[in-house]
């Protein structure tokens, strides 16, 4: 069994390979993996460090974009999962481009690679966004339509619609997955989770936008590598798949659990004016995941507390991060 992993020195894609080595999931036990990142600002060779030395493990440096390396590299490979991405949305509202040219552009080119290479399997894997908000207390399920309203939304929602395009127009057998918010070890920080750890442990204020109450549901990391992984092996072609954490909680709430994790009170909390086009809420129906036989098992506090002693155990990781990209 021959995996390509694209966009894997980031903060999911690299726990989902090194849990692929660790042999975690057992329908690919023993397989042979291969990752291709570009190595952009969130891409970090640390992330895959503890799974570099195995025999069974190759890294090529270089561009989901580039068809001429995607022709080269993907026959002979059995299954292909596609975590790369832009993914920050403040980022994308400052500028959309990379984000059309990476996940809309990037992801046709993949697209077209596997179905040129015979690739058996694929899966895309996107993010609950590309739903937009929703108004408590519904849930979104896959079939409804897709509201974003961000350029990374956007951008996210432009790959899932190709890959439903090259499943019904060429028959490519691929899936795609849509995640809840992520939470976990390896995490770059300029995402909310990490960002207010490391700001909290170095007794720096934590910005909170507009009223903090939107709302998000939180999953941990090793619960949506599994549910990726679930999908790959059962998941049907041309279908999408909400992956859930079963967490629905405010930013607020967020805040406040982040503040007594690490000692801290509520001063450290500045409210900062709100980023546009901020969605309220986001909720997800896993049903037809969890029919395939995926459940989250990671409890919040415990996943959370757990996520905070790494950042506390491990600042010779994240403070070159912060101090590169400037992150307050």
């Amino acid at each position: 069994m021959r995996l390509l992993v694209t966009g894997a020195a980031g903060f999911i894609g690299s726990h989902f390979v090194r849990e692929l080595l660790r042999d975690r999931y057992p329908a690919y036990a023993g397989a042979e993996v291969t990752v291709l990142d570009l190595l952009t600002y969130a891409g970090n060779p640390a992330n895959l460090a503890p799974v570099a030395g195995s025999p069974r493990y190759r890294f090529v440096h270089g561009d989901v974009c580039d068809a001429a390396l995607l022709a080269d590299l993907l026959p002979g490979h059995d299954a292909v999962v596609n975590f790369a991405a832009e993914t920050h949305v403040d980022r994308s509202i400052d500028g959309g481009a990379a984000f059309v040219r990476t996940n809309v552009l990037g992801t046709q080119a993949l697209l077209d690679g596997c179905l040129r290479a015979g690739v058996p399997r694929v899966v895309q894997v996107s993010t609950d966004e590309v739903y937009g908000s929703i108004a408590a207390p519904g849930a979104f399920v896959e079939t409804d339509r897709l509201d974003p309203s961000s350029p990374y939304s956007a951008s996210k929602a432009g790959g899932d619609l190709l890959a439903r395009a090259y499943a019904v127009t060429h028959g490519l057998h691929v899936s795609t997955t849509r995640c809840t918010n992520n939470y976990g070890p390896y995490h770059f920080p300029e995402k909310v989770v990490p960002l207010f750890i490391t700001n909290l442990l170095d007794g720096l204020p934590v910005p909170l936008y507009g009223d903090g109450l939107n709302v998000r549901d939180w999953l941990h990391v090793d619960d949506h590598c599994r549910g990726i992984a679930t999908v790959l092996e059962h998941g049907l072609a041309g279908e999408a798949y909400n992956i859930g954490g079963g967490t629905e909680l405010t930013n607020r709430e967020l805040t406040d659990r982040l503040l007594a994790a690490c000692g801290r009170d509520g001063s450290f909390v500045t409210y900062v004016e709100d980023r546009k086009g901020h969605d309220r809420r986001y909720s997800v129906d896993g049903s037809r995941t969890a029919a395939l036989g995926y459940r989250p098992a990671v409890d919040f506090d415990e996943g959370l507390a757990e996520t905070v002693r790494w950042y506390r155990e491990h600042e010779d990781w994240w403070r070159p991060l912060k101090a590169r990209a400037a992150l307050r």
